[in-house]
């Protein structure tokens, strides 16, 4: 069955998680992801925080699927000469190294564009190729310090606190492969490649689009996490969370539901505006009802009266539950090492496209020879360049 990248070739100098989740991406739906690594360590991702078994940790290996790998060292004239033969039918060349390292290394846009005019050069950084920021370091944390996200908060006594899950990285690298894909799309039109840059940066202002626009027009704040009737309660076995939002007397249906009066007849809750006056009273009004049975039983109650709402459910319970397994979230395979993986699988679902694993997360240097003899390279040439350090 066709794949909507098939033919399409990639050249993936990326490592950690912003570039590496966006070449996963275009691997995942055909096209030919060639990962270019560092002899010795390579990608960053290859060496974690968790104890690990074999080549690869679990990080690397939830995102460098559907990828063969080589090692290079670009550092060496032999080594970016491999490169250049690499680059001369490639579609997209992409990178998440600090503005200016591809171009020590001889890769930037100018060049490459030389080699190959219809290439697509695709850049992910911290904070983008210009401006006061541009030559600092970039990290997710940093991209959510930067932009406002780690302020943003359900309750403003709250610490401020890192969110623990990489949005930036995540955000900023579905970003880049959007640009990509419209890239190829332009040049299909067009014969010409061109240049496409994400920011960690500019990914998180953007997911605050809502947020911002009420910012700059009314210099006001906007904090759906704050809305009185909305958030975590406990009950007495666990926790819920309840959306009061989206309906035109969302208090009394939530009153119905948890056997209280209709405190959408007082005074003090009855409208929007009373109700965030307020919003520590109708509250604690709600906990302490909630607290009074399971949330298996006010679950129940809440829907029946069309409330939105659910549990609030460690990472473990979401993938042992059912519905995880009819999106068909989680993809299993056999690693290099003959390692049983479990992991995450591309979110996005085509009626004529297969969800499957073409290549397992390869080994540091696994194809570079098989490479090398696709670029007509002959044994005696590829050992001497093993011989010599530049390829391994």
């Amino acid at each position: 069955m066709a794949r909507p990248l098939d033919g399409i070739k990639v050249i993936d100098f990326t490592q950690v998680m912003l570039g590496p989740s966006c070449t996963q991406a275009l691997g995942d739906f055909g096209a030919e992801v060639t990962k270019v690594e560092r002899p010795g360590k390579g990608d960053l991702s290859r060496e974690g925080v968790l104890k690990h078994t074999g080549q690869n940790n679990p990080v690397f290996l939830s995102l460098n699927r559907n990828k063969r790998g080589i090692a290079v060292d670009l550092s060496t004239n032999a080594g970016r000469e491999v490169i250049y033969d690499m680059l001369g039918d490639a579609d997209v060349v992409v990178s998440n190294f600090r503005p200016g390292v591809m171009k020590r290394l001889g890769l930037d846009y100018e060049t490459v564009s030389k080699l190959n005019p219809r290439i697509i050069w695709a850049c992910g950084s911290g904070f983008g190729s210009s401006g006061p920021y541009a030559d600092k370091g970039g990290q997710d944390i940093l991209g959510q310090a930067y932009s406002g996200v780690m302020t943003r908060k359900a309750d403003p006594e709250h610490p401020t606190a890192i969110y623990a899950t990489p949005i930036a990285d995540y955000t900023a690298g579905q970003h880049l492969m959007q640009g990509i894909l419209l890239a190829l799309l332009q040049r299909h039109a067009t014969g010409e490649g061109q240049k496409v840059e994400v920011s960690l940066y500019s990914s998180m202002l953007a997911l605050q689009m809502q947020e911002a626009t009420t910012r700059l027009m009314y210099n006001q704040e906007l904090n759906w996490a704050l809305m009185p009737l909305s958030g975590c309660f406990p009950t007495n076995d666990s926790e819920i969370v309840i959306i009061g939002a989206f309906k035109e007397n969302p208090l009394a249906d939530i009153c119905a539901a948890l056997g209280l009066p209709d405190y959408s007849e007082e005074e003090r809750f009855s409208t929007l505006d009373r109700l965030k006056e307020n919003r520590a009273e109708i509250r604690t009004i709600m906990a302490t009802r909630l607290l009074d049975d399971t949330c298996e039983h006010w679950l129940t109650k809440l829907e029946q009266h069309d409330v939105l709402c659910g549990p609030v459910r460690s990472l473990a319970e979401a993938l042992a539950d059912p519905q995880t397994s009819q999106n068909e979230m989680i993809i299993e395979f056999t690693d290099a090492d003959g390692q049983a993986v479990k992991t995450i699988a591309s979110p996005i679902t085509m009626s004529k496209v297969i969800k499957e694993i073409r290549y397992v997360p390869p080994h540091l240097g696994e194809h570079s020879r098989e490479i090398l003899i696709e670029l007509g390279y002959d044994d005696a040439r590829i050992d001497e360049l093993v011989t010599i350090g530049a390829v391994c």
